[in-house]
């Protein structure tokens, strides 16, 4: 006669076939990040060779400016060692965006095996359409927003200093531009950045609305919040009392809220004309709510 098998050994049974798939997810995880790693650490080594170029081209609307107001264009290190950080700085910024196409392949490949086929071709557009948009932002920042900051800022010089034209009485100071290379490139990089993630608000909210966690219906009753919100992460984005910068960031941002409405309507349509045919929803019903709200 053949003993049953325990409580005991049938829940131990149950742990090891579950932790197989477990030990297998993350052996794939952990290869995954050692490629994404070394794209990384090889793009970042490749770009520390020419580093000067890059940074050469980030200054470009730093000199702009200053050849507006008559200046040369030169930047200063404040310590020694501030040259190699710059130089590492500039390698690791211009290093992930040379290796996000490989980092971006390895995520797909580590997440596409779980992914049903109607979920892989909604969730690979996305993928493609996040870089698009981070650079559109970082374009936007770079050639319309940095140069008009740098602008409005070095309208704090004293113009006496900088023409000749006057001499300054006794006990006044003159105020001349003499920017940290470091300090330059920081302030770059955050105009940069941020409109780059700015820009992910479409990306964002689509994916939360096929989700199923927003709808248009709720989108469009939130605008009002959404505009106040805008208008204080345009005035955080934007450094310094630089009004014109926060309004033109204010009115590149607030129109992607808009399309991010339309482009989760539209799915919210796709979704109930399929289910009409279906036959699994009726012809008045609705998923979403009142639509009119959007």
């Amino acid at each position: 006669m053949t003993a049953k098998p325990s409580l005991a050994s049938e829940s131990v049974d149950e742990v090891e076939a579950s932790s197989a798939p477990l030990v297998e997810h993350l052996a794939e995880l952990r290869n995954r990040l050692i490629w994404s790693l070394l794209a990384f650490v090889v793009a970042m080594t490749a770009c520390f060779t020419f580093w000067r170029p890059i940074y050469d081209y980030l200054t470009v609307p730093l000199c702009t400016a200053l050849e507006n107001h008559g200046q040369a264009c030169e930047l200063v290190f404040l310590s020694l060692q501030e040259g190699f950080f710059l130089a590492f700085s500039i390698s690791m910024m211009a290093g992930l965006v040379l290796s996000f196409p490989v980092i971006s392949y390895q995520l797909w490949r580590f997440v596409a095996p779980g992914l049903y086929k109607n979920e892989k071709r909604a969730f690979l557009p996305f993928m493609l359409a996040s870089p698009i948009m981070f650079i559109g932002g970082a374009a936007f920042a770079y050639y319309v927003i940095a140069p008009m900051a740098f602008d409005f800022f070095l309208n704090f010089q004293t113009a006496e200093t900088l023409t000749g034209a006057e001499k300054l009485g006794p006990g006044e100071a003159s105020i001349v531009f003499q920017g940290s290379a470091k300090a330059y490139l920081s302030l770059t990089m955050a105009f940069i950045v941020s409109f780059g993630l700015c820009f992910q608000l479409p990306v964002l909210l689509t994916l939360l609305g096929r989700a199923g966690i927003v709808t248009a219906a709720g989108l469009g009753r939130m605008r009002k919040y959404a505009l106040v919100g805008i208008l204080i992460m345009a005035a955080i984005a934007t450094p310094g009392p630089d009004v014109m910068s926060q309004v033109i960031l204010f009115a590149a941002i607030y129109p992607l809220y808009e399309i991010s409405i339309w482009l989760v309507r539209r799915h919210e349509r796709n979704v109930q004309a399929r289910m009409r045919a279906e036959g699994t929803l009726g012809e008045n019903e609705t998923l979403y709510g009142d639509e009119e709200a959007t």
